[in-house]
């Protein structure tokens, strides 16, 4: 690089860094946002408190949804798979993930059953029918649940022997889904 390339290259970098951080996102959505004055519903799951952080529909996110669930002593997630990847964090309570990873044979079969517990974490293969539950009789468990490719297309079982085929689809999901236009009153 010559020298007048380098020092043209240099005072880019220089106006670049520079510049003030962006207030808003491209969307017109404050980049900085207070999670307690995020929408929060349970969607009709008794036990269940969800909060999207950041997401598809809410807030235009193509690669990753990030969301905050909060489970209620006793309560869990159906048994489900979807074709997207899945991380946990779990910032309290504890539990235990079931997953069963035979989405090659006709149905989930018997899962394997892992204790999770504050700052543990894990991640859900693709296809792979898994359910999250709170066994503390105390205590809620709290999530951090990030996504790939949303939004997610949920395959729910009623049990662990239903075969793929008969899984129920529900796409889109509850927190996927967009608010009914309001009615026009005239």
């Amino acid at each position: 690089m010559l020298p007048f390339q380098l020092v043209l290259c240099f005072s880019s970098f220089l106006a670049i860094a520079a510049a003030p951080a962006s207030q808003f996102s491209t969307n017109g959505l404050p980049l900085v946002r207070n999670i307690s004055e995020l929408p929060q519903d349970n969607y009709g799951r008794a036990g269940l408190s969800h909060i999207t952080v950041a997401g598809s529909v809410l807030h235009g996110m193509n690669e990753v949804e990030v969301w905050l669930q909060t489970f209620a002593p006793g309560s869990s997630t159906p048994i489900h798979r979807h074709s997207c990847e899945e991380v946990f964090v779990v910032l309290k309570g504890s539990g235990k993930l079931y997953i069963a990873s035979n989405s090659h044979q006709k149905h989930p079969g018997h899962p394997q059953e892992h204790l999770i517990f504050p700052n543990s974490t894990f991640h859900i293969p693709v296809n792979d029918a898994h359910q999250v539950s709170n066994t503390n009789e105390h205590e809620d468990l709290q999530v951090l649940v990030i996504i790939s490719r949303p939004p997610v297309k949920v395959f729910i079982y009623e049990d662990w022997f239903m075969p793929h085929t008969a899984a129920r689809l529900k796409f889109p999901y509850y927190w996927d889904e967009l608010p009914a236009p309001a009615k026009d009153e005239l």
